[in-house]
């Protein structure tokens, strides 16, 4: 099956394209690779997710923000590449937590992009992964998500 036939079974929808927020592009390719600059919790109706994992944020909640960041970054690979079908590998996340001092649980969080990556590309879904806490993130959103893809 298809990694647009998977996502179509998935039943989800994907987010307009984000509006860069400074002087940035959010792609570039180069080499057969796809970088995504990194992606904010924005939800369909242009609201983002905000707070602090370990203090207004439950793990669930930070869960679904970072699948939210991996429908944006489905976005933007379709913008880039023109269909989800021309991916071969998601080769690299690297997923920030806005998170507390204390809070340890930051690949239970990101697993929320993983896990759709996973869904929608197979195995070839399955990146190398970091997932680290920040004191801070842009606007006070919850989790940025960037990656980088294998183009086919």
């Amino acid at each position: 099956m298809s990694a647009t036939a998977r996502f179509q079974a998935l039943g989800l929808t994907l987010p307009p394209p984000p509006a860069p927020i400074g002087n940035y592009v959010p792609y570039r390719i180069g080499g057969g690779l796809l970088f995504l600059s990194g992606v904010g919790p924005r939800r369909h109706d242009g609201g983002i997710m905000t707070g602090r994992l370990g203090a207004t944020v439950s793990i669930e909640q930070g869960y679904e923000a970072a699948k939210l960041c991996g429908l944006n970054l489905l976005t933007n690979i379709i913008t880039a590449l023109g269909s989800l079908d021309r991916v071969d590998t998601i080769l690299k996340v690297l997923g920030m937590v806005n998170a507390t001092p204390d809070f340890r649980q930051h690949p239970k969080v990101i697993d929320g992009c993983t896990d759709l990556f996973v869904a929608v590309f197979g195995d070839n879904g399955r990146p190398a992964r970091s997932a680290v806490g920040m004191a801070s993130l842009p606007r006070d959103i919850s989790v940025e998500v960037e990656a980088v893809v294998l183009i086919s």
